[in-house]
């Protein structure tokens, strides 16, 4: 029956007994995972990230030929196909976080989406692979879309504010999260997705263009350029706050009953 289903549900995103026991032990690992800001914190502080030296400034000469040759001002990416905005991204220099990138993170999955979950930005693992959440956060973010009888790469796109890792796991910068606005305004625009899911709250004040607390922002369908938007907790956060994950499940249910209204 319904109750049935539920708690297959459940087991699915791993809220359980068994998987909040193992989950425990692997909090204490986590260090690579990205963080979320103050007002979202656990109780308890998450382990120290080993500090990393400031990302170099894009060479001026660098930044300046690039804009020069025109491929990454908004106008052009604007009218951009896949392929040359896979390519802008891949050799792009408009902010100083491409100056330690091993390799970009553009977004993954199917291109003509239904459902668009958008993060922060890569982590290491993301940075070394090229892909976005595939560390232990995308690990529970697989767990949370096959949950919602969802998976990655089929009729689901996962994108991030940006597309470069910040040093040390750190939030993006306002400066750099607008220099990569243009790229995932463009990918938004070509996937045209019925539903937006935003995945903490540095996507969400991003997207929505305003300041607010995760807490103030659930339970609501926001907009984005006439796109429903819906907001929960990164991944990454759950991690660290297991509770909350079933805040996160009713976030979920909210999602899908969003959509199952979108359509009819």
């Amino acid at each position: 029956g319904d109750t049935a289903r539920r708690e297959e549900m459940l087991r699915e995103m791993g809220i359980s007994p068994l998987w909040q026991l193992r989950a425990t032990a692997q909090v204490e690992e986590q260090a690579d995972v990205m963080t979320e800001p103050a007002d979202l914190a656990a109780s308890s502080p998450p382990a120290p990230v080993a500090r990393e030296p400031a990302a170099p400034e894009a060479p001026a000469v660098q930044v300046q030929a690039a804009v020069a040759a025109g491929s990454h001002e908004p106008a052009r990416i604007a009218k951009m196909d896949w392929p040359d905005l896979k390519s802008s991204v891949a050799t792009c220099t408009a902010c100083g976080l491409y100056a330690k990138r091993n390799k970009t993170v553009f977004g993954v999955g199917d291109e003509h989406a239904d459902w668009l979950f958008v993060g922060e930005g890569p982590g290491a693992d993301e940075d070394a692979q090229g892909e976005p959440f595939v560390g232990q956060a995308g690990q529970l973010l697989d767990n949370m879309l096959a949950a919602i009888a969802l998976q990655r790469g089929t009729n689901v796109y996962i994108a991030n504010i940006v597309k470069c890792r910040p040093p040390g796991n750190r939030n993006p910068q306002q400066e750099e999260a607008q220099a990569c606005s243009h790229y995932l305004q463009r990918q938004i625009e070509l996937i045209q997705p019925k539903l937006i899911i935003a995945l903490g709250k540095v996507a969400a004040v991003n997207l929505l263009g305003r300041d607010a607390t995760i807490t103030s922002l659930r339970g609501q369908v926001h907009d984005y350029r006439n796109i429903p938007l819906i907001i929960t907790y990164h991944p990454a956060y759950l991690l660290r706050t297991l509770p909350d994950k079933a805040k996160a499940w009713e976030d979920l249910c909210f999602a899908v009953n969003t959509m199952q209204k979108l359509m009819h």
